[in-house]
């Protein structure tokens, strides 16, 4: 374990201190920089650093608050800094493919996402082992934050015992709820290199600054970002969202110290829902689960639940079922091609399309344009048309 100090005093505006769990930096050396420091109001001011023995540059953030001058506050990553350090978090899909292809490019080993259809124990048990649900759910845009949970119990004190991160940035809830969700069950689950050492770094933080380290890992959100449809229309403008937004958001539910846990990025700590050992985990959850949804109305059917589970494929080996890991592989292989067309831009493959069907029908000769145009006009309004009526004499 690194050397750990309470206090640091570095340049800037005003004070800055170091959270216990920074390496001394009598390991660190300062580096030059080219450019100076934001000094953009309200924005972080990073300063390079470079980590001793080979390890990658390392970057201290401190958040400034000129407005209320309360203390600042000294982030330092493990990971390297890069000119898109603070870029954005692309809206990734609530798909268990997505989510597997997602963990193993982060260096997780033998664990896989499973999409489930009901609420039932069974479909969780057949499953083999579960180290926990990612649940997706419509946020409650106009609700105000009361001081307990709608259910459950907040455990403040729990934050210190298991990895909780508070939210800190839009669309990166999905992969945090994954990240939460496998760094507590690490005993269990071959996390990678990456993975372990963004743990060991950041579990000393209070939940915001572990929030704030994972939303400024370029590991992590550059994985999150391959994952994301590729579109050249998308509106990044941030605003307030309304009550008539639709807001989905991602949590994860697992058991930690047998003990069923809530983990939600925009909740001030992690909510209990009692004893639960991992072995009775597919019982304990599902009456949770229920009583969520139970707090939508009828017509609210947006909901989609994710099991993290051991790998289907070491299963069916372990049993010699040929057939089942067949079918397993077959899967996997349809989740690569899945995520291929994704992270694939068709706008300019459908430009070219469409001019080289005009391209033919002016070849026909003069007018088959304009012709095929008016034909094509005709039977949109006929079909319009037979619509209409049959609406009309269904009602």
């Amino acid at each position: 374990m690194p050397r750990v100090l309470s206090g640091l005093w570095i340049p800037c505006e005003g004070p800055v201190w170091l959270k216990r769990g920074i390496p001394n930096p009598s390991e660190l050396f300062r580096a030059p920089s080219k450019s100076g420091p934001s000094q953009t109001p309200g924005a972080g001011i990073r300063r390079r650093f470079r980590w001793r023995q080979g390890l990658p540059p390392v970057a201290a953030t401190t958040t400034l608050d000129k407005q209320t001058k309360a203390r600042p506050t000294v982030l330092l990553s493990l990971f390297p800094v890069t000119s898109t350090m603070s870029g954005g978090w692309n809206t990734i899909e609530s798909d268990a493919g997505v989510f597997t292809y997602l963990i193993e490019k982060l260096g997780v080993k033998d664990v896989q996402f499973e999409e489930l259809t009901t609420l039932e124990p069974e479909e969780l048990q057949q499953l083999g082992t579960v180290y926990g649900v990612i649940f997706l759910f419509k946020y409650p845009t106009g609700e105000e934050r009361s001081e307990t949970p709608k259910d459950g119990t907040y455990d403040h004190d729990a934050a210190q015992n298991l990895f909780f991160a508070a939210q800190t940035i839009q669309n990166a809830c999905g992969t945090q709820a994954i990240v939460s969700l496998l760094l507590n069950r690490e005993g269990e689950v071959e996390i990678g290199k990456e993975l372990r050492e963004f743990k060991e770094f950041a579990g000393e933080f209070p939940p915001e600054l572990r929030g704030e380290t994972l939303s400024n890992s370029d590991l992590i959100r550059e994985t999150h970002n391959s994952f994301a449809r590729s579109s050249p229309f998308v509106d990044e403008t941030q605003r307030t969202a309304t009550e008539d937004d639709d807001v989905f958001h991602f949590i994860a539910y697992t058991s930690i110290n047998n003990t069923l846990y809530e983990l939600d990025g925009l909740q001030p700590a992690p909510i209990s829902h009692g004893p639960c050992t991992p072995s009775a985990f597919p019982t304990k959850i599902i009456p949770v689960l229920q009583r969520r949804i139970a707090r939508y109305p009828a017509t609210e059917i947006r909901f989609n639940l994710l099991a993290c589970v051991k790998d289907l494929r070491i299963r069916a080996q372990e049993i010699g079922d040929e057939e089942e890991l067949e079918r397993q592989e077959d899967r996997r292989a349809q989740w690569l091609w899945e995520n291929s067309l994704r992270r694939h831009n068709f706008v300019g493959f459908v430009g070219e399309l469409l001019k080289g069907v005009v391209r033919a029908k002016l070849a026909e000769g003069e007018g088959a344009y304009e012709k095929w145009v008016e034909e094509a006009k005709g039977r949109s309004r006929k079909r319009r048309e037979e619509a209409r009526r049959q609406g009309v004499g269904e009602g």
